[in-house]
């Protein structure tokens, strides 16, 4: 028997992944998976926490089985949300450590995840199954001092497309979107802001956003984050921005 929604979050403890969380806890048919280093402290019978660095990638490898339960579903979201800005600073001088983690947050953890989502799912044609990677602008910027995140992101975008030409021809049902949120007042908006100036030349403009009140909320972005999945045929194309919708 069909039991409802089945959603799986990473980066849950904080920003667009609790506000998601908490939407989606409100529905009493929607099963949450949350997938991150720290634990959201929330209780509630329809919401599991799978605590599991993804920069681990053996721990990652090793919660795979939990994170993708057996089941039938209605319909099986998985929302790669967890995302890092990284160290802002010009190329020479960035740290090696940086570079590296920023990919395997913000790419390769969230490939893994989409592997294991199709692997898992692929043959689940009557349910209907959404893969959602929060993107960013950035992914198509060029802004100085962030040259890991808008590369990062500009590689799961192309992860997210080719995932979706390889579903089209596989036929196998499963739809595939990288959104960009926004500007989102979260606590990587903060840590921009607490960059220097030297290092990233439009921190005015981020400074000015946030106190003219430009940010948007957590709940916002997540409201139509939600949207989409719900709506999903009404989108043509992988790549969305929630300010177009």
């Amino acid at each position: 028997m069909s039991q409802g929604s089945l959603f799986i979050i990473t980066g849950t403890s904080k920003g667009i992944g609790r506000a998601l969380l908490t939407q989606l806890l409100l529905e009493s048919t929607s099963r949450v998976i949350g997938v991150s280093r720290t634990n959201t402290e929330v209780t509630h019978p329809n919401y599991q926490h799978i605590s599991c660095d993804l920069t681990d990638f053996e721990g990652m490898e090793n919660c795979l089985e939990k994170i993708f339960p057996d089941g039938e579903f209605e319909s099986i979201v998985l929302i790669n949300n967890a995302g890092w800005i990284g160290e802002i600073a010009h190329m020479g001088n960035l740290s090696n450590q940086s570079i590296r983690q920023i990919f395997e947050v913000n790419t390769i953890a969230p490939a893994i995840m989409m592997n294991a989502f199709v692997k898992k799912h692929t043959q689940m044609k009557g349910a209907k199954r959404i893969v959602v990677n929060v993107s960013s602008g950035a992914a198509s910027k060029s802004l100085d001092g962030w040259s890991g995140y808008s590369a990062s992101k500009s590689a799961l975008n192309m992860l997210t497309q080719t995932a979706q030409t390889e579903a089209d021809l596989n036929q196998n049902g499963i739809r595939f979107f990288a959104v960009a949120p926004g500007v989102v007042d979260t606590e990587m908006q903060l840590e921009i802001r607490n960059a220097s100036s030297t290092d990233f030349s439009s921190l005015p403009k981020f400074i000015g956003l946030k106190e003219n009140n430009q940010l948007s909320s957590p709940e916002y972005a997540a409201d139509k984050i939600l949207y989409l999945i719900k709506n999903a045929e009404k989108f043509e194309g992988v790549i969305q921005d929630v300010r177009d919708f």
